[in-house]
C-alpha cells in the first residue's frame, strides 16, 4: 500500500499543474482565441512568484507566503497574456505566431531579469520550500483517503481541484460561460444579440493567463527548490491535455491524471520496485510522457472537436 500512496501523491504533484494550465487554455480557446503561449506564460508566472518568494522568505514563510506568491503568479500571468490578447483580438494577428513569440520571449526575459536583479548575477533563483503540509488535522485520519490526499501535500493541490469545480460551474451554469462558449462557436451570432465579442475574448485570454501563470508556480514549488527559467515543456504538455480532454473540464481532469501518471513513471521509476528491477535504460522512462502524448493524440485527434471559431480573428464587418 505504501507504494500506491507514493505513486498517487507523486501523480498529484505532476497532474495538478497540468490541470490548472489546461483549464486556462480551455477558457481562451472556448472564447475563440488559440493560446499556445501557455509555456511562456507559465515561465513568467513562475519567475515573478519565485522571485517574490526569494525576496520575502526572510520576512515570512509557510502557506501565507505561498498564498501571496499565488496572487503574484496569477497577476503576472494575466498581464503577460494581454500581449497575446492584443495581438490576436485587436490586431487580428496569426494566433499561432503570436503565441510562439511569447514562448520565445518569456525565458529570455526571465534570464535577463534574474541576472539583473540578483546581486550574484546568476539566472537561477533559489528558495526555501517551507510549504509542504505534513498532515491535515482530523482529515488525515480518514482511512485510505487520509493517506492519499491529506498527508505530505500542498495547498496548491486543493486549489487545483477547487479551480476545476469553479471552472465547470462558470462554463456551464453562468451567463458569462454561455457567452464565452457562444463567442468560440459563432461570434457573429453572439454579436447580433448584443454580446461584446472583444471583451469576452479578452476575458477568456486573461483567465487563461492567470491560470497558466499560477500553473508555473504550482509546477515549480513541489518539485524543486530553485527556478531556472524553464517549466520543462509543461505548457505544451498542457495543450495535449486540453486536446485529449476535448475542451471539457471533467475530461481535462482525467487527461491530466493520465499524463501526470506518465510523468510520475518517468521521474520516480527508481522508487517503484516493479520498474526499478526491470532492465530498461533510464532514458526510456524519461521518454514515456512524450511517447504517450504522441500515441494518445494520434488516436484521438481525428475525433477532436475544437470550438468552431477558435483561432479565427473576429471581424465585425463579416457576417
Amino acid at each position: 500500500m505504501s507504494t500506491i500512496y507514493f505513486l498517487f501523491q507523486q501523480m498529484l504533484l505532476f497532474s495538478i499543474p497540468l490541470l490548472i494550465v489546461a483549464l486556462g487554455g480551455m477558457f481562451s480557446e472556448r472564447s475563440g482565441v488559440v493560446n499556445i503561449a501557455l509555456e511562456g506564460i507559465m515561465v513568467m508566472g513562475a519567475f515573478c512568484s519565485i522571485f517574490f518568494i526569494n525576496r520575502m522568505q526572510d520576512i515570512m514563510s509557510g502557506n501565507l507566503l505561498l498564498i501571496l506568491a499565488i496572487l503574484v503568479a496569477a497577476a503576472s500571468g494575466m498581464v503577460f497574456s494581454l500581449l497575446h490578447a492584443y495581438a490576436a483580438i485587436n490586431m487580428r494577428a496569426d494566433q499561432t505566431i503570436s503565441g510562439t513569440a511569447l514562448n520565445m520571449i518569456a525565458p529570455a526575459v526571465a534570464i535577463y531579469m534574474a541576472r539583473t536583479l540578483q546581486a550574484n548575477g546568476v539566472q537561477q533563483i533559489n528558495f526555501n520550500n517551507t510549504f509542504r503540509i505534513r498532515e491535515v488535522p482530523l482529515l488525515s485520519r480518514i482511512p485510505v483517503l487520509g493517506d492519499l490526499l491529506f498527508k505530505n501535500t500542498y495547498i496548491t493541490t486543493y486549489l487545483g481541484l477547487a479551480i476545476l469545480a469553479v471552472a465547470a460551474f462558470m462554463l456551464y451554469k453562468t451567463r458569462f460561460g454561455l457567452r464565452l462558449r457562444a463567442c468560440g462557436e459563432h461570434p457573429q451570432a453572439a454579436d447580433s444579440v448584443g454580446v461584446n465579442v472583444y471583451k469576452i475574448r479578452y476575458a477568456g485570454v486573461m483567465i487563461s493567463g492567470a491560470l497558466a501563470g499560477l500553473g508555473g508556480l504550482v509546477f515549480v514549488v513541489p518539485t524543486s527548490t530553485n527556478f531556472n527559467a524553464t517549466v520543462a515543456g509543461y505548457g505544451f504538455l498542457a495543450l495535449a491535455v486540453l486536446i485529449f480532454g476535448q475542451w471539457k473540464p471533467l475530461r481535462i481532469l482525467f487527461a491530466a491524471f493520465f499524463f501526470g501518471l506518465m510523468k510520475t513513471i518517468a521521474a520516480s521509476y527508481s522508487g517503484l520496485p516493479l520498474l526499478k528491477d526491470m532492465p530498461i535504460p533510464s532514458d526510456i522512462y524519461k521518454m514515456v510522457p512524450y511517447i504517450a502524448t504522441l500515441i494518445v493524440l494520434a488516436f484521438t485527434s481525428r475525433k477532436s472537436q475544437a470550438p468552431r471559431a477558435s483561432g479565427v480573428p473576429y471581424d465585425k464587418g463579416s457576417r
